[in-house]
């Protein structure tokens, strides 16, 4: 520490110190894990994906969602954005369903959890895309490029329609698109992103009552709006005239097959990479964009060195854990790598694993406090969704 402030002052930039236990090598720890085993088949559990504070843009501490959801226990979700400059705040970077309707968009390609409905018990992990399209009254269709979010910026990319400079997975990274249509909802909060385009607003059934020439208004509590820039707004200024209807089919993809049509009302949470499959260490980093070819180092920081890690894993049984490991603190604990994060996983009895947000946003709490210490030296991390599990005898509401 000494040498670093002696450092900065002589006028060195970036200086930090390194811990040289989380650099991947052989190392004796130590490690804090917390682990939640949740029995699915307990008819009076209900696991359920949370959004913070209710709407999509800001977020919350994990604790003050526990409290407001009256939370048996929890954990962080996704990946999520956080500075205005990679897009809406509280926006999540991935697939998010809550109560069977589509949040946000997947990062197609990318590693989800899939939580169980009123029809089934059992958690999924599949790698998840998502397609929606916008269908006029001519069946003129336009693709429709991302929900609840600003225009132009895709974090974590894995998009459509012309994004730049990759349509894959490219974690921790902005893409961009000078041309794009994007639906909120009443998730949303009130109004739509403001900027230049123009919007159509839809009712309950598609049928468009206003036409705005620019884009930041009110969104209808039972109904949508359709956000267009660059040469969507040309395609909204032909097809969407006020009386006319805009059908809009949304799909939700695993494996072939529609997550949403098989299922009733599916949970899902992004994340990714895969950790196991079948019981066997799958790490799909590369084919997820934790990996950047043009620098080999952001997979060193980010899946070999040793970080805070949220996880979760499915066992043969059927019964959903989901794990935090504390990091960045080097006489407490000092986090997991990808690998190490996929033995602790198996060690614990899954089959299938994959890694959801991680860093400072891992967070676990129990009957609403905080079990784990959080790395950030400022505490807790406000984020934007949370795994949450509930009592339905106790909080029936729910």
């Amino acid at each position: 520490m000494t040498l670093r402030d002696q450092l900065a002052t002589a006028g060195y930039s970036g200086v930090r110190v390194v811990n040289t236990a989380e650099d991947g090598e052989q190392t004796t720890g130590p490690w804090v894990v917390n682990v939640l085993e949740i029995d699915l088949h307990q008819s009076h559990l209900k696991v359920v994906p949370a959004l913070a504070s209710g709407i999509v843009p800001g977020n919350e501490r994990l604790t003050q969602l526990s409290t407001k959801t009256s939370a048996l226990a929890a954990v962080n979700g996704g990946y999520f954005v956080i500075g205005t400059n990679d897009g809406t705040p509280g926006d999540l970077a991935g697939i998010s369903i809550i109560n069977g309707k589509l949040v946000s968009e997947a990062v197609n390609g990318r590693t989800s959890l899939i939580l169980p409905d009123s029809s089934s018990r059992d958690a999924r992990i599949a790698a998840l895309t998502s397609k929606i399209l916008a269908i006029a009254n001519n069946r003129a269709t336009r693709e429709i490029d991302g929900l609840n979010r600003k225009p132009g910026l895709i974090r974590g990319c894995g998009g459509v329609g012309g994004d730049l400079p990759t349509e894959q997975p490219k974690h921790d990274f902005t893409c961009t698109d000078s041309s794009e249509l994007i639906q909120f909802t009443p998730v949303f909060g009130q109004t739509t992103e403001p900027g230049d385009g123009a919007e159509a607003v839809l009712d309950k059934s598609g049928q468009v009552i206003e036409f705005r020439q620019q884009r930041g208004g009110q969104i209808p509590r039972s109904g949508s709006v359709l956000s267009a820039t660059g040469n969507a707004v040309e395609w909204l200024r032909n097809y969407a005239q006020l009386g006319s209807k805009i059908d809009i089919k949304t799909h939700v993809l695993a494996n072939g097959w529609d997550v949403r049509r098989r299922d009733e009302t599916p949970g899902v949470i992004n994340g990714g990479p895969r950790l196991l499959r079948n019981g066997k260490i799958d790490i799909t980093a590369y084919k997820e964009g934790f990996h950047w070819p043009e620098n080999p180092e952001f997979y060193y920081r980010f899946g070999v060195r040793r970080n805070p890690r949220t996880l979760a894993g499915i066992t043969p049984l059927g019964k959903l854990l989901l794990v935090t490991i504390d990091g960045r603190q080097p006489t407490r604990s000092v986090g997991a790598s990808f690998e190490e994060s996929a033995l602790i996983m198996r060690t614990l009895g899954a089959t299938d694993a994959l890694n959801l947000d991680g860093g400072g946003s891992t967070t676990m709490t129990i009957n609403q406090q905080l079990i784990n210490h959080p790395s950030d030296s400022t505490g807790e991390r406000p984020i934007a969704d949370a795994i949450v599990i509930l009592d339905k005898i106790h909080n029936p509401r729910h």
